[in-house]
């Protein structure tokens, strides 16, 4: 039983919104005294009682589960001894806790823990009561601390000061430091200054004091105009609202009688004092024993302070006192209510604890304080005894049908509950309205939740084993149906079931059954499947890498599940083998929908699709596969990094399975039909990126297609720039720019006039033959080099040949043209020039850099 007092308070924290969201109905929590911290520890001690009795009877009926070794017998019993043992010691180390303390803490404000020094016990005497009377308190062993709120708001009937002077007011709090509010003006006394104390005293002395500032240079103290003094304690100002109270005025007499003086100077105060956590009631009691302590019927303020789980001390304490002045002992005191006796008031409230040879006799000042007071006490002394009080109001009882639903289940004993049987739907049920959000919890307990499930382990034996084995199939149904489950909790829960099936001890239980063992070995092949299929469908099942590691967890747990025990790892070719076989059908099952997604998007409407719209397709399916591929070096490759190469063969597939479609699709376009580089294109560049997949054996394949083709390409365009220059240069009229800007005619669009018409193509098909080479980006350095070099050669050739066009046509003009001085040199010879030295320009570029523009 491992208590957190932080997961105890979130605990505590969803059974009060539960209460608050159902207000007026009898709450299975109340029925339980979940809400009750002293219940608890009052049920648990009956609980172990009653299972010391069923391991004593155990241990002489001899029915036990059957083991895998017969020596494991007597060691189920020592373990059953060693919980028990455990539990009783746990509890009395249990810190005295309360929601108000852990709400102080969270706030940042003082906590008010009471701190009691602990009494020793050892384990043997923590459920009979022996060793009680060897354990005392003394009066030095309790230290209290508490924490006082104390906020000045007004002053009222302040008429003997002039309005125009300032006045302010001190609070002192005994034992501690003196505080000063803000000044104010004498005719608006307004100031609601909070003043923050601690003291070590339950009844303090608080002093608050009303002064004007001196004004006078002879004055050297200010002027108290009236001062009130309280007696505070925890229960001073129960419900929390300020208050007027009537100040003393120096030289003034107070009125006698119950006349009140209108004229009174009174204050406002709002005064809180927090409660230490480890005190359960308290408040005036008239008291009397027998011997020395409290001999006298007399009116005393009592506190009852929680020592231990086992320790309750009732302590009587004086004004400005920090320790009790006498202290009662409430271990085998048992609490009832009573009639007053001979010579004592009828108008209390009586009640009296009683102890072998001991008798102290109670009375408060009305009903409610004797049933919260009788209340508290039973809690203390644990007696299965409840009192009954002498008369009870009917229209006080509140009837609820769920006291005789869950009669039973209070009122059952221990050892006739099959808890196995019962944990198993507890968690079923638990992780069911937990994965309500499964996006958020992904099969991960709230802390609230964890708390109550290793409570009821602890408290009732639930095997560690069993609980894991119940967990670890739940998980795995529901991942069946659709849930996401973080892979952490099923590598958790197998891994605690398989170090307890080889021996090794995760939660100090040396003993497994058969029954553990034949679960876990099913188990074992049922969460290899699974294992197995969310692998192969990894990008489904973790997608974008979400949960963050929970592929790379699986692959691990895997790994895992693949061990013949604990200790010695599994082989990894047998590892890396598996994996493999997983990631082929990945590669299909990947492959398989992304082709049907490709359909779905871009349907044809045709029953026979012409070849350019079956080449569309593959082109978009080639986008969609390099889209994946990219998705899965992104977020996936790094789980399998640990077995090289094991994605790249992935992929290699999954890229086979595309080359069939791409080769249907090839083989249907028409021969002089150049549109399939583009799909070369989309899948050459993103596999030049790759650098798993760079000359891999797709990549070679889609080359070696290619290339004739792209051969075939380069030697149509030779022969196509040839014949269009011969004919371009043959009809050539070497007309200017301007000229050729107002016919538009044989000329190429786009084109910015450099040159002749004929010489202007040229170099535009010249240029963009090379753009395109570029564009290919040919993986092959080899081949890419051939085709540069033959570009080169072209381009050159095509030039050359330009320019002795040009030069002909140059020589046929002068020669036609005068030769005196007054000879005009045409428009046309201007333009011949421009062109013999652009193309002297492109054959430098060409010979040094092999580019044409």
């Amino acid at each position: 039983m491992k208590i957190n007092s932080r997961v105890l308070w979130c605990h505590i924290q969803a059974f009060d919104v539960k209460k608050k969201r159902k207000r007026g109905q009898v709450s299975p929590i109340r029925l339980f005294k979940l809400d009750s911290a002293d219940e608890q520890s009052s049920v648990i001690r009956k609980e172990l009682n009653a299972r010391k009795q069923y391991a004593e009877g155990l241990a002489k009926t001899k029915k036990l589960p059957k083991f895998l070794h017969k020596g494991m017998d007597q060691m189920f019993m020592e373990e059953i001894n060693s919980q028990i043992q455990m539990l009783m010691h746990n509890l009395d180390c249990l810190p005295v806790s309360s929601s108000r303390g852990a709400d102080r803490n969270m706030t940042g404000r003082p906590s008010g823990f009471g701190t009691v020094l602990r009494t020793k016990r050892t384990p043997n005497n923590l459920l009979d009561g022996s060793g009680d009377q060897d354990v005392r308190l003394c009066k030095g062993d309790v230290v209290l601390s508490f924490y006082v709120e104390v906020t000045v708001v007004e002053v009222q009937n302040l008429k003997n000061v002039n309005g125009g002077k300032i006045v302010f007011c001190t609070m002192e709090l005994e034992g501690d430091k003196t505080l000063q509010t803000d000044h104010a003006e004498a005719n608006k006394p307004q100031w609601d200054t909070l003043g923050e104390f601690t003291t070590s005293q339950p009844l303090p002395i608080l002093k608050v004091r009303l002064f004007t500032e001196a004004t006078q240079f002879y004055q050297l103290d200010d002027k108290e105009l009236g001062r009130v003094v309280l007696t505070i304690n925890p229960n001073f100002n129960s419900n929390k609202m300020s208050q007027w109270f009537d100040m003393e005025e120096p030289g003034k007499k107070k009125k006698d009688g119950d006349n009140q003086d209108p004229e009174q100077l009174k204050v406002k105060l709002k005064i809180l004092m927090d409660r230490p956590q480890n005190i359960k009631n308290c408040g005036y009691l008239y008291s009397q024993g027998k011997d020395q302590l409290w001999a006298k019927w007399k009116r005393r303020f009592m506190v009852l302070i929680q020592v231990s789980q086992y320790t309750f001390a009732l302590c009587y304490f004086r004004v400005k006192k920090s320790e009790p002045s006498d202290i009662l002992q409430l271990d085998g005191f048992t609490v009832d209510y009573s009639e007053p006796k001979e010579g004592q008031s009828p108008k209390l409230y009586y009640f009296n604890a009683v102890k072998e040879g001991q008798s102290v006799d109670f009375a408060a000042e009305n009903e409610n304080e004797r049933t919260g007071w009788i209340t508290a006490l039973v809690r203390a002394t644990g007696q299965s005894y409840r009192p009954e009080p002498p008369t009870r109001v009917k229209s006080q009882q509140i009837k609820s049908t769920d006291s005789a639903k869950f009669t039973q289940f209070i009122n059952a004993s221990v050892e006739t509950i099959d808890h196995h049987v019962m944990f198993k739907k507890l968690q079923h049920l638990t992780l069911n309205y937990r994965l309500a959000d499964s996006y958020c919890s992904l099969g991960w307990m709230s802390p609230a939740q964890v708390f109550l499930l290793d409570e009821y382990c602890a408290r009732y034996g639930v095997r560690g084993c069993h609980r894991h084995l119940c967990y670890l199939q739940d998980l795995m149904d529901k991942t069946r149906v659709g849930y996401l489950v973080d892979p952490t909790l099923i590598h958790y829960s197998f891994a605690f079931c398989a170090s307890h099936i080889h021996g090794n001890r995760p939660d100090a239980i040396g003993t497994v059954t058969v029954d553990e063992k034949e679960r876990f070995e099913t188990l074992k092949d049922t969460l290899r499947d699974y294992l197995e299929k969310q692998i192969t469908n990894f990008r489904y099942c973790f997608p974008f890498g979400r949960p963050e590691g929970a592929l790379k967890a699986t692959v691990s747990l895997l790994e895992r599940v693949l061990m013949k025990d604990v200790v010695t790892p599994a082989p990894p070719e047998e590892v890396c083998k598996v994996v493999k076989k997983c990631l082929e059908g990945a590669a299909l099952v990947n492959y398989t929908k992304i082709s049907d997604y490709a359909e779905v998007e871009d349907p044809l409407n045709t029953d026979e699709p012409t070849p350019r719209q079956r080449l569309e397709r593959v082109i978009r399916l080639a986008e969609l596969c390099c889209e994946i591929l990219t998705q899965n070096d992104e977020y996936h490759a790094e789980a399998f990094c640990w077995f090289e190469g094991v994605m790249a063969e992935h992929s290699e597939m999954f890229w086979s399975m595309f080359l069939v479609d791409m080769n249907a699709a090839l083989e249907v376009q028409p021969p002089d039909s150049w549109d399939s580089f583009e799909l070369f294109q989309v899948l050459n560049n993103w596999l030049q990126t790759s650098h798993m997949l760079r000359n891999g054996k797709f990549h070679t394949q889609m080359c070696d297609l290619f290339a004739p083709q792209l051969i075939r390409y380069v030697d149509l365009m030779e022969t196509s720039i040839a014949q269009s220059t011969q004919k371009d240069f043959d009809k050539e009229k070497w007309i200017t720019p301007d000229e050729r800007k107002n016919q538009h005619k044989g000329e190429t669009p786009g084109i910015e006039p450099r040159g002749s018409i004929a010489s202007d193509n040229l170099i535009h098909k010249l240029c963009a033959l090379q753009d395109f080479m570029q564009d290919i980006n040919w993986p092959d350095l080899e081949f890419r080099d051939h085709l540069d070099q033959r570009l080169k050669l072209l381009a050159a050739d095509m030039i050359e040949q330009a320019v002795r066009k040009t030069k002909t046509h140059f020589d046929n003009h002068i020669a036609k043209g005068g030769s005196g001085t007054g000879y005009l040199i045409p428009n046309s010879i201007c333009v011949m020039i421009n062109c013999l030295l652009d193309c002297d320009e492109k054959v430098n570029v060409v010979i040094f850099d092999g580019k044409v523009c």
